[in-house]
């Protein structure tokens, strides 16, 4: 799920930058751009942990930047299939739930879903209840990662709750 990767980005420096805080410049730029950003490979950029090498500027000709191409180690989280993963409720739908897990947005199939467990419309918010729990907006919940699709950039998952010891979490 979590894991410290070390990683590469490369940094494109205007020649405004050049000069004594270009070093400073260079690592917030390297924060702001890979912090809360996703991987499909990699998965979530969690945070920057250490920067290792900023290395050394190639100036490209004709503009007159220089890139750089900056090594450094990241907390990234990955969701993996079989996981078991805490998440809160963001919508429900007759079709399921969203839950959110971190920065990932897993969907719930009611058909993953304990069958004692009815879709309730008209309650307010929609949600869905068994005599034991009631799952809809905001409740905590316990689920298992079944798949998850990776895109360049964005991660998907479905999850289910029709297991033990899954479920809403007080």
């Amino acid at each position: 799920m979590f894991f410290i990767k070390e990683l590469t980005h490369p940094i494109l420096l205007h020649p405004s930058y050049f000069g004594p805080r270009m070093l400073n410049f260079l690592e917030s730029k390297l924060y702001s751009d890979v912090e809360g950003t996703c991987s499909g490979k990699f998965g979530y950029i969690i945070a920057v942990v250490s920067i290792l090498d900023i290395g050394k500027g190639m100036v490209i000709s004709g503009t007159g930047q220089a890139e750089f191409i900056t090594r450094y180690r990241a907390i990234v989280f990955k969701p993996f299939k079989g996981e078991v993963v805490d998440g809160v409720v963001a919508s429900v739908t007759k079709m399921g739930f969203f839950a959110d897990v971190g920065p990932l947005s897993v969907f719930v199939s009611h058909q993953l879903i304990p069958p004692d467990m009815k879709f309730e419309p008209n309650s307010n918010p929609p949600s869905f209840a068994s005599d034991q729990q009631i799952i809809e907006k905001n409740t905590k919940i316990r689920l298992k990662i079944v798949g998850t699709r990776v895109d360049a950039t964005e991660i998907f998952a479905i999850g289910t709750v029709n297991e033990e010891h899954l479920g809403v979490v007080d």
